[in-house]
């Protein structure tokens, strides 16, 4: 591990400065991009003007018209934690506009597999619908579209993956990532693509007068969606910029307020966390894993009817079904894991050096958690990695379902496409991100596929992209070493783009001991003062004097308040 020390930009961090902004927050906002302080701004005032956001106008339109006519609406959703909340922001969204008639389908991924696919269609206008929106999928699902146009349906894409070489014809397509679209900050999760939508509606309605009528209700304030649009922005790891940092800050100002649906509130309590000192971290780590544990082991029904219902009662209920299932995924992500780093070591036995991308395969996999051990594996040897499990699907056993997970500098979905082009056939299915993607392929073909990943990881990957490195905020000033700072530096927004703060410097080890055998506990000396530190997951001891990187948190020792640092890694 090679540590680098990001830069700071001297005049951004004078404007901070000047603007009143604290020393240690400027220094950390300037080296991440932050110019001034009306980056910082979080008022909803700022948010980026929904006009440059492509096909917005014309969904506005559509959903304005099907409203008046009462029409019947239905929500085609994704079956992970950002596919949940935009499900749970459309339907509360819909109604709260005026919707009388709006209902939700979620594929079931081993069943129906991603996206809207021509029998989802089907289902969709059985159940009576009149109009199909899709919520963080749609974008690829060209068959699906067409399908349900010829049924009669209108379609309404709105998602924010990236589009392949052709596009669905729905009616409207709102997509921050098609072609032609100017909207500014193209990682808006899905979630974030619905409440634009929404937005755009009420404005839409706003100028048809369907809020003046004598009698009529004051139109609906979309805010208090915020915090479901927080937590699918966050649980996606979409890029942090400051649109979404904006949202982000305002969904979790309401939640400490109180202000969330009921169960948001119940997974709170189910996760152990106190929405009164809510963080982004919260999302990432305890409620976002709980929502998409219903889509990897069960029923993404499940989750969203926790987000969309307003019954305390029946919100608890499902929370703590959600929490026994995400139990049941880390025990059979536990397992797999391990068999996986046992897996991999034994193909790199022999090796100075991994190969420039790893995949694996066991026919014990479980298909739902193979997203989780290709971030794990990748985390272990550096190397984008592709873990596969055989698809469960009647009819489908021939198939294998894949999920990858990547470094910065080689971008996976493009490298699919790539080889999908230099070996047709191989692929059945693919889409994704930069940094994630999934495919499906013949159980024939792992070999292929395989070779195909490695000749394009050696083509794109250098040996300074394939050396591990960790940015870094430098030392900390001791001064800055203080409960009440590290609480404000805690509560603010931090995540993909906008990395949590990482201290680092030369300390001295004072005392180590292992605690529940696997975790290492220390005490350092830092700038004179002993502090108290922990590195999870860590069981080999630290020489007397090491360079290491670290998180600075709070936590009670004996009823009081102190500081702790978390070491992420020493440098090699």
């Amino acid at each position: 591990m090679k540590f680098t020390q990001r830069d700071i930009p001297p005049r951004s961090l004078w404007a901070l400065e000047q603007a009143g902004v604290h020393p240690l927050l400027a220094r950390l906002f300037a080296a991440r991009g932050v110019h001034g302080p009306q980056d910082l701004d979080p008022d909803l005032a700022h948010l980026l003007p929904l006009q440059n956001l492509k096909g917005v106008q014309e969904a506005a339109v559509l959903l304005a018209d099907a409203i008046a006519r009462q029409a019947a609406l239905c929500i085609v959703a994704d079956y992970d934690c950002d596919g949940a909340t935009a499900c749970a922001v459309a339907l509360r969204g819909l109604r709260m506009l005026g919707a009388q008639r709006v209902d939700f389908v979620v594929p079931d991924r081993v069943v129906d597999g991603y996206g809207l696919t021509p029998p989802i269609s089907e289902r969709v206008k059985a159940q009576g619908a009149d109009v199909l929106i899709t919520v963080d999928n749609g974008i690829a699902s060209v068959q699906g579209v067409a399908r349900a146009r010829a049924l009669g349906l209108q379609v309404l894409v709105t998602d924010h993956h990236l589009p392949g070489p052709e596009l669905p014809e729905a009616d409207v397509i709102v997509n921050p990532n098609q072609p032609g679209c100017t909207f500014p900050s193209k990682n808006l999760a899905g979630v974030g693509v619905m409440f634009y939508v929404l937005l755009a509606l009420r404005a839409e309605q706003r100028r048809r007068g369907v809020w003046d009528a004598p009698g009529q209700a004051a139109q609906p304030r979309l805010d208090s969606l915020l915090p479901l649009v927080a937590l699918g922005t966050v649980a996606d790891v979409v890029r942090l910029d400051a649109n979404n940092r904006r949202m982000v800050t305002q969904g979790l100002k309401r939640i400490r307020k109180g202000q969330m649906p009921a169960g948001m509130a119940a997974l709170f309590v189910a996760a152990g966390r106190h929405p009164e000192r809510a963080s982004a971290q919260d999302f990432g780590f305890a409620l976002g894993p709980r929502i998409n544990a219903a889509g990897r082991l069960a029923d993404m029904r499940l989750g969203i009817e926790c987000l969309q219902t307003d019954d305390l009662s029946h919100a608890t209920q499902c929370a703590q079904a959600l929490d026994q299932i995400n139990r049941e995924r880390r025990d059979i992500e536990g397992g797999m894991r391990e068999q996986a780093l046992l897996l991999a070591q034994s193909m790199l036995d022999g090796f100075d050096e991994p190969p420039s991308a790893l995949c694996l395969f066991d026919p014990d996999f479980h298909e739902g958690v193979v997203g989780i051990v290709a971030a794990r594996i990748k985390d272990q040897w550096h190397r984008p990695t592709f873990v596969f499990a055989a698809s469960q699907a009647d009819g489908k056993g021939d198939e294998l379902k894949g999920s990858g997970r990547s470094l910065p500098g080689f971008h996976l979905r493009d490298a699919l496409d790539l080889i999908s082009k230099r070996h047709p056939g191989v692929l059945l299915r693919f889409g994704g991100h930069a940094m994630a993607a999934g495919c499906t392929i013949h159980a024939d073909h792992i070999d292929v596929f395989e070779s195909a990943l490695q000749q394009v990881a050696q083509e794109w990957l250098d040996e300074a992209t394939l050396q591990r490195r960790m940015e870094t905020d430098g030392p900390l000033l001791p001064e800055y070493r203080r409960v009440e700072l590290v609480e404000q530096l805690n509560s603010e927004v931090w995540g993909q783009g906008f990395a949590a703060p990482t201290f680092c410097e030369e300390l001295e080890v004072v005392s180590q001991r292992l605690v529940a055998e696997k975790h290492l506990s220390l005490r350092l000396r830092h700038q004179g003062d002993v502090v108290d530190a922990i590195w999870f997951g860590r069981v080999q001891p630290l020489a007397a004097r090491a360079t290491l990187a670290y998180r600075v948190e709070t936590d009670a020792w004996q009823g009081q308040n102190r500081v702790r640092f978390v070491i992420e890694a020493a440098q090699e």
